[in-house]
């Protein structure tokens, strides 16, 4: 995964404050995403650009993935209940999850609607100038919300709105291909055009497929990074009174990491003592580390 996609090393952030830039940063992005979702449907239809229809119903998926995000930020910081004990976290995951597979249904449909126009090449209409201004403002546009959206995204820890940064990223880059693709047709190559949209439905398939997949990973409990992992397991060590550990094992709720251990301890202590050491590394390890909770086992040596 690129460097920039990374979440950053910092303690948690307090759920108010996630949740208040998750909405803000949001709302942005779905005014943004009504607006060009008018501008390039009407102008692709008055201009005849399929490329530029194509991309204005990615514009509309993406106002439709923004819903989703609102829905699973209000709903994913709600605490602990009789029905969810370890808090409802995964709310992100399943949104994100919602987000690639929409993604895959809108690359799909895009590849079937463009494939149909090579089977008659006569019938690709020549496209009014206008589309390529537009292209060229949407693909101005969505660089500037993924640029916005991530920096949010990275200071609040949330993948899921690192997923939502990426698509208005991948919009970018589909906009870029869509400006191209009425060039080549203004110049007398009218191919160009569905030749865009079927490029830009193939990106859509790949970042869908890739965000519903590992969102699925993290629904069936895949374990923390190895890096991250590394990183708890020096806290533990650090921690005083702790001369080891074993069975360290993470999982994934939303954003958050769920840990559990068997800490080693000196087996002359008494229990309060013991218990008051793993008290400390438990402190330690979810005020250094994205941890929801860790779970710790003492074993004397």
């Amino acid at each position: 995964m690129p460097l920039e996609k990374r979440l950053p090393d910092h303690n948690q952030v307090d759920e108010l404050a996630r949740y208040a830039a998750a909405k803000k940063s949001t709302l942005v992005s779905v005014v943004i995403n009504l607006i060009l979702t008018i501008l390039q449907v009407t102008v692709g239809i008055f201009a005849r650009s399929q490329a530029l229809v194509a991309d204005g119903i990615h514009s509309l998926s993406d106002l439709l993935a923004d819903f989703v995000v609102l829905f699973a930020s209000h709903h994913g910081r709600k605490g602990p209940d009789d029905d969810h004990h370890y808090g409802h976290q995964r709310y992100e995951n399943a949104a994100s999850l919602v987000l690639g597979l929409l993604l895959l249904v809108v690359g799909i449909g895009m590849l079937i609607s463009a494939a149909s126009k090579f089977n008659d090449p006569a019938s690709i209409p020549q496209v009014h100038a206008i589309a390529l201004w537009v292209a060229v403002f949407t693909l101005f546009c969505k660089e500037g919300l993924f640029r916005y959206m991530l920096n949010i995204a990275k200071r609040v820890r949330s993948t899921m709105l690192v997923a939502n940064a990426w698509h208005a990223r991948s919009d970018a880059a589909s906009s870029l291909v869509v400006a191209l693709g009425i060039v080549g047709n203004l110049m007398g190559y009218p191919l160009l055009d569905p030749a865009a949209a079927l490029i830009v439905g193939l990106m859509i398939c790949k970042t869908g497929g890739q965000f519903a997949w590992e969102a699925l990973s993290d629904l069936m409990d895949k374990a923390a990074d190895e890096e991250e992992v590394e990183k708890i397991r020096a806290t533990l060590l650090a921690t005083p009174g702790i001369t080891g550990l074993h069975d360290l094992r993470t999982r994934k709720m939303g954003d958050m990491i769920m840990v559990d251990v068997h800490l080693e301890v000196d087996g002359q202590l008494n229990v309060r003592e013991g218990h008051n050491i793993a008290l400390q590394a438990r402190a330690s390890v979810m005020a250094e580390h994205p941890v929801l909770n860790v779970m710790t086992h003492v074993d004397p040596v």
